[in-house]
């Protein structure tokens, strides 16, 4: 597969999947206690696991074809 063709299927698969995870983070965060510290450590934990599972896939998109 052309690395052209994996960045228009990387793009095609992560921008609305992040837009869906971006998306039920807030609306989880509605449902936590008024409580400035657990929002604080909610937000910081979702805000860096969305990377987890997004740079191996990024990795196989920029690999060169064999």
């Amino acid at each position: 597969m052309s690395p052209r063709m994996k960045k228009l299927i990387g793009l095609a698969v992560l921008a609305p999947a992040l837009i869906v995870y971006f998306g039920v983070v807030v609306t989880l965060a509605d449902h936590l206690p008024d409580n400035a510290a657990l929002k604080l450590v909610y937000f910081i934990v979702t805000g860096l696991a969305w990377a987890a599972p997004t740079i191996p896939f990024i990795r196989w998109m920029e690999r060169e074809p064999r």
